[in-house]
């Protein structure tokens, strides 16, 4: 038997706007395997009217400093002010 353990966790929380398709590709051609689940935000006090996706991936290979500039990156391409994503369990919102 063959077990490998993957050290680090990363979860993004996107919202199904124009270019998420495109963002999706990309974080599963830099990561390989990944998990989707669709759910409703609530932000602000109030339900979004747009669906979000928690985009799931472990891997080793991967520091803290690197996936903030990743998600920043995601964030400016989907024309967000902000974008949340946990690294490892930790919550992290990416800001303007």
């Amino acid at each position: 038997m063959q077990v490998k353990i993957l050290q680090n966790s990363v979860k993004f929380y996107l919202p199904r706007l124009e270019g998420y398709s495109e963002i999706v590709r990309t974080i599963a051609d830099e990561y390989g395997n990944m998990s989707l689940i669709e759910f409703d935000g609530y932000f602000e006090g109030k339900l979004e009217p747009v669906k979000y996706t928690r985009v799931a991936v472990h891997t080793d290979e991967i520091d803290e400093e690197s996936i903030i500039n990743f998600a920043d990156n995601i964030r400016i391409k989907l024309n967000q002010t902000s974008l949340a994503f946990e690294f490892n369990n930790r919550l992290i919102l990416v800001s303007q």
